[in-house]
């Protein structure tokens, strides 16, 4: 049964403290305000109506999960800030000699959240705050961009993986652990080290790798056909990737003779850990590489405030920028100028977006000429809707029909590069150049020429794309760029509170109050 309201233990700390609050301050706030931002019946479906024993208030709770996130402290440090530190007594209406409660409540209430029909409930109530203020009334600039958040869980090496996901195996999957003894013998996986081998020598490490996985494929194939619960499933199509990720038949081999090395490439979307089977490998840059997860976000680049935030594994066709651009602004009303870096310059988004209406302000990718310092792709003149390319030579031909998986045109200089006097500036092919298009290839040029020629253009770019910086800044701040939780779904629930933590915090430094029941930004005066 969900509980309403808290006796103060002691006189009350907001009442007798309240000069020693800053004012002003996110505590000052909430101590004023939380009932308001966090009111009861905004929780009643997460509890039970009348059964069971009065649950410490929702909204206590919520107030403390959002000064957590702004502050980055762990469950175990909020619940001390609660107890000896005034600001937070005062901030959640507690009296002076209130002990707070213990930390895996704050784990429980997580999980009730997760589990219930609004998981993202505590950023919706501040974003309602938002929409009442009128803060963001005239305000069409969105402006998105990523950042990476690192995983909290350290990276496995292959030979590492392999034996964490066949001691999974035998600890979830009924039966498996006796399968283990009997087939497998490349390694004690009742120990959880690592094997004890001359790590320099490549010989031995070949065959411990080719034992690991022929242990594996043993296991599997013991295993197949058997019908699993949803744990023990999700264990052995563990071990069914890890075993297949990272290795290749050894020289002169096929692998059916059990000879297996690491593989000389990483794989696609390949999993970091069997700790965290969502975290990836990114390559935000071409020297910036991390391992963990991607938070998406909207921003509103002149106040600051995240509009729509999300978070996604850190590689995948599935969950690149462009791909989750639509949902970021899914909720938005009206024409917008978006703003965004050249993550976002895919060809289906732009499409999309110009379609819907909106003013587009994405950083087209720079053209790669096919021979260093040479002509790109915009030096020729091409006529999609005549369908001919017309080369800076002067030469035309025409282009090919659509075809191929990604929808391709393709039109081909063949006999006509071989003497001419700018094909050590177009080519290096024999057979001579060939141009190839994709769908929105007027759209994107038009883009590319925009971006270049348009002073306007510029001139916002400049001024506005650079603000969400601040945002990305905010984010990662207080240690915030390491995540606490493992998965992506829990640490898309924190993302949602850091940001209702920083919203309400910018709101509150604009001059949010609370009066006659209407949320209103009251100008702050020095």
């Amino acid at each position: 049964m969900m509980g309403r309201r808290r006796a103060p233990a002691g006189p009350e700390v907001w009442a007798v403290c309240r000069d020693m609050i800053p004012a002003g301050s996110v505590f000052a706030f909430l101590a004023e305000h939380r009932r308001a931002l966090f009111p009861p019946e905004a929780f009643g479906d997460m509890y039970a109506p009348v059964n069971g024993r009065p649950s410490v208030p929702p909204s206590l709770l919520a107030t403390v999960v959002v000064l957590q996130a702004l502050h980055g402290l762990s469950d175990e440090e909020a619940v001390a800030a609660l107890r000896f530190d005034l600001r937070w007594k005062a901030a959640c209406g507690l009296g002076l000699y209130d002990q707070g409660f213990d930390p895996s409540l704050l784990t429980y209430f997580r999980r009730r959240l997760a589990r219930s029909p609004a998981p993202d409930r505590i950023f919706q109530a501040v974003r309602i705050v938002v929409e009442q203020t009128g803060v963001l009334a005239g305000r069409t600039r969105r402006a998105l961009d990523s950042a990476v958040l690192l995983d909290a869980v350290a990276t496995q090496d292959t030979i590492t993986q392999l034996i964490a996901a066949i001691r999974r195996v035998a600890r979830q999957v009924p039966g498996a652990s006796v399968l283990v003894a009997a087939h497998c013998h490349a390694h004690d996986y009742t120990d959880p080290g690592k094997p004890k081998i001359a790590w320099d020598d490549e010989q031995a490490k070949n065959a411990l790798v080719s034992g690991l996985v022929t242990d594996a494929l043993t296991l599997l194939d013991q295993l197949a056909g058997q019908d699993l619960d949803e744990p023990a499933a999700g264990a052995v199509g563990l071990l069914a990737l890890i075993a297949g990720q990272d290795v290749e038949p050894a020289d002169d081999s096929d692998g059916t003779d059990g000879r297996w090395r690491i593989a000389r490439r990483t794989a696609p979307d390949r999993i970091v850990s069997t700790v965290d089977p969502q975290a990836r490998h990114i390559h935000k840059s071409g020297r910036q590489r991390d391992d963990g997860y991607k938070a998406h976000l909207a921003v509103e680049p002149e106040t600051g405030l995240f509009t729509a935030v999300a978070l996604r594994p850190g590689a995948g066709a599935a969950h690149h920028e462009a791909a989750v651009a639509p949902g970021l602004l899914a909720a938005e009303r009206g024409v917008l100028q978006i703003l965004a870096d050249a993550a976002y310059a895919a060809a289906d988004l732009r499409a999309a977006l110009t379609d819907a209406g909106h003013r587009l302000l994405i950083k087209p990718p720079a053209l790669k000429p096919a021979v260093p310092g040479g002509f790109t792709l915009d030096d020729f003149v091409i006529d999609t809707g005549v369908g001919t390319v017309t080369c800076p030579a002067g030469h035309t031909v025409p282009l090919a029909a659509t075809g191929g998986l990604y929808q391709q045109r393709r039109a081909t200089f063949t006999g006509l590069c071989a003497a001419c006097p700018l094909r050590d500036r177009c080519t290096t092919a024999k057979t001579g150049r060939v141009v190839t298009i994709r769908p929105h290839h007027d759209l994107q040029a038009a883009a590319r020429h925009q971006a270049a020629t348009d002073p306007a253009w510029q001139e916002d770019y400049r001024r506005w794309r650079p603000m969400v910086e601040r945002a990305v800044a905010w984010l990662v701040a207080r240690g915030s760029r390491r995540l606490r939780y493992r998965g992506a779904y829990a640490n898309d629930r924190w993302l949602h509170h850091r940001a209702a933590a920083l919203n309400l915090r910018r709101l509150i430094n604009l001059g949010l109050t609370h009066t006659s029941g209407i949320w209103t930004l009251k100008p702050i005066t020095a």
